[in-house]
């Protein structure tokens, strides 16, 4: 069952410019999915919320609840959009909860960048943003509650003792040797830990609940360890630090979350979560208790996403930091130029399953190229510029001419440009040995310059003597009248440029050599158990564990991710603000950096401008192509619908049962967007055969 997000973005999009993004929202048409079933169910005559129904602002309650160890990344967007989508679909709220429970990783800089990355994202919690740090007084309350009841005890075995004692999937565990300690002696010792009186790994507070349980997480998991670690909110009030496992389901309870949406290595987590609330005293848990659901979390092919491995690189300098445009953090990519919408609608796009997938990259590619293409515009660059000298004009000729800023969108106006004899045109424009379908310059070839309808002709090529490479092309010139040509290039007056440092990435880790599986198993391993063995383990093994997993992840690394070219574009891109995208012709979409001075101007190149790149480009003129899209539209039109897509075999390789393609040439996925307007082409098409039919 798959999960579409169309309704829920346009409700919460609708509604985020609003001074309480979701106290009113519109009605939406229904769709079928698990969570939203889910919720209706639950809101129905007879369901366990029914009463709810009709509270402005407040008839459902989420939380997208992060621990502020790093910094958000791609695949915390599902969850974002998931939680505060469902929150304003439903006329509802979604707590922004931070879990700092474990003080040891947990800093102040984290809760701001996760703050802004939210927002920026085009969400807004109002006034609901809390802290697991809040609770902590009450959580120790319920923590002696549980051992008066007989249901905790402090277990002081050594880390490997308790590994041992504790069994594998396949053999039942043993009861500690301390787990029938009195309940006076357990809370003597736990509150001796909480006043500090134990070093770290001594004691750890354990639930009594079940050694021989099938699910690991209920073998007398653990509730409090010792951490003599300052709290970036509580300061040094604590010596001891609750298990996020044993907050979790208590913070929901506390906060009044009536859906829990968790991702699924929670899962096995989820019989634990309800044993708590089972047995522990919480105000009105019968009225409104929280349940906790699971879903797939997003994996995307070839891109890291443990913050664990994401923090290697930063540690390692291996990146610029957590916000490097390389990076799948969402401050990286809001560096990179990547519109919010841009991710919004690829959330939306992937749908939500509870099966675990992997989704290639090149869908969010689609996506962002989509957005770019029309909200950015236009400007002439070299990446690697080549001097062009035009020898048959005058030295002081200048000519202003007007450039529209979108081809495809005239309110958004032109600019002017001047042209003149000394210009620069990119590398890519300029081969001495082309192929035979390459029609920009070479030698003694033509093209056209753009804009201006003027077409250029090399008489002679400037080489650097050492190195070879050409450093100018001489021309001559001619006024295009009703002429034409096969090439048309860009071109940037050196009278009127500024030179810039022009950044071009590539994957931040090699193709193929990321183990997805194995990063969801590690992200599973991080939650209670690992805490655990974190608060225990001996500092020399752990040491030797973290240098062995650094080493792992260096290995990954591609070397030649970023290469920053020494670029020239048009002057008016001086003053450009910072995060403002460009489409840079024929060479990509081009995004300001943040850091981005007058004296030091930078640009970061965000995608290209297809999924080949640029670098692959035949070199065919923007004419010629239109002539063969010409050729194809004509061949089209006597084809069914059925048939019209199966005969571009250069860009489809597989369809569905009506002729639908299903797949890039590639054999890459489309995106649902993608087939979505492709289904809409398949419609005209059937519809234009049906006029012709009848004024037949």
């Amino acid at each position: 069952m798959v999960l579409r997000y169309s309704k829920v973005v346009a409700n919460w999009t609708a509604a985020i410019s609003k001074k309480d993004a979701f106290q009113k929202v519109p009605k939406v048409e229904e769709s079928t999915n698990f969570l939203r079933e889910l919720i209706k169910k639950d809101l129905s005559k007879g369901g366990r919320i029914h009463d709810r129904v009709g509270r402005t602002g407040d008839v459902v309650r989420t939380r997208f609840p992060p621990e502020p160890n790093g910094y958000l990344h791609i695949g915390h967007a599902k969850s974002i959009c998931l939680n505060f989508g469902f929150a304003a679909e439903f006329g509802g709220r979604c707590h922004l909860r931070f879990d700092d429970t474990n003080p040891a990783s947990e800093k102040q800089e984290y809760i701001d960048a996760i703050r802004s990355d939210v927002k920026w994202l085009g969400f807004d919690w109002g006034e609901h943003n809390y802290y697991a740090s809040s609770y902590f007084d009450q959580l120790y309350t319920w923590a002696e509650y549980l051992i008066t009841e007989g249901k905790a005890y402090v277990d002081s075995q050594t880390k490997e003792e308790a590994r041992i004692n504790r069994g594998t999937v396949t053999k039942k565990g043993k009861n500690s040797p301390f787990r029938d300690r009195s309940v006076e002696e357990n809370l003597k010792l736990f509150r001796e830990m909480r006043d500090g009186k134990h070093p770290e790994g001594a004691h750890m507070l354990r639930a009594k609940i079940d050694m021989g349980s099938a699910n690991m997480n209920m073998r007398d998991p653990g509730l409090y360890r010792v951490l003599h670690k300052e709290h970036p909110h509580t300061g040094n009030k604590w010596c001891i630090y609750p298990i996020y496992d044993f907050a979790h389901g208590q913070e929901d309870a506390i906060e009044g979350i009536t859906h829990s949406f968790c991702t699924l290595e929670f899962d096995q987590h989820r019989p634990l979560y309800d044993w708590f609330l089972d047995n522990l005293p919480i105000p009105g848990k019968e009225k409104c208790r929280p349940i906790q659901t699971e879903f797939a979390k997003l994996v995307l092919k070839d891109v890291v996403l443990s913050k664990r491995n994401l923090k290697v690189c930063v540690e390692n300098k291996v990146v610029t930091g957590w916000d490097d445009p390389r990076m799948p953090t969402l401050c990286g990519l809001r560096r990179r130029g990547i519109p919010p919408a841009a991710i919004r609608r690829f959330c939306e796009d992937i749908g939500v399953t509870r099966n675990f997938s992997v989704v290639d990259t090149a869908k969010l590619d689609d996506v962002v190229r989509e957005e770019l293409d029309v909200n950015c515009e236009r400007r002439f660059a070299a990446l690697s510029p080549i001097k062009v000298t035009i020898t048959d004009l005058p030295a002081d000729f200048r000519q202003e001419l007007k450039a529209d800023n979108h081809p495809k969108n005239p309110s958004m106006g032109s600019r002017p440009i001047i042209f003149t004899p000394t210009i620069y045109i990119d590398h890519g424009d300029f081969m001495f040995d082309p192929p035979a379908d390459y029609f920009r310059l070479k030698p003694n070839g033509e093209a056209m310059l753009r804009t201006c309808g003027i077409i250029i002709k090399v008489n002679e090529v400037v080489q650097d003597p050492t190195t070879k490479a050409v450093v100018e092309l001489k021309c001559t010139h001619e006024k295009a009248g009703n002429r034409k040509v096969a090439g048309h290039i860009g071109w940037v007056s050196a009278d009127d440029c500024v030179f810039v440092t022009a950044n071009v990435y590539e994957p931040l880790f090699k193709v193929g050599v990321v183990n997805h599986e194995e990063e969801a198993d590690a992200d599973a391993e991080a939650g209670a158990e690992g805490e655990e063995e974190d608060a225990a383990e001996d500092e020399e093994k752990k040491l030797a564990s973290h240098d062995e997993a650094r080493q792992k992840v260096l290995k990954m690394v591609n070397e030649n991710s970023i290469r920053a070219h020494k670029a020239v574009v048009e002057k008016n891109l001086a003053t450009a603000a910072p995060e403002t995208s460009f489409q840079f012709e024929r060479l990509g979409y081009f995004v300001v950096d943040k850091n981005s001075t007058p004296d030091n101007i930078v640009f970061n190149r965000t995608i290209t401008l297809r999924a080949s790149g640029p670098e692959k480009d035949t070199g065919r003129s923007r004419k010629a192509e239109q002539e063969e899209q010409m050729r194809l539209k004509k061949l089209l039109e006597d084809l069914p619908a059925s048939e019209m897509f199966k005969i571009q075999k250069d860009k489809y390789s597989k369809f569905d049962a009506d002729g639908i393609p299903t797949h890039d040439a590639k054999g890459t996925e489309l995106s649902k967007g993608a087939i979505k307007k492709l289904k809409k082409e398949a419609a005209k098409q059937t519809k234009r055969l049906a006029l012709r039919l009848q004024r037949s």
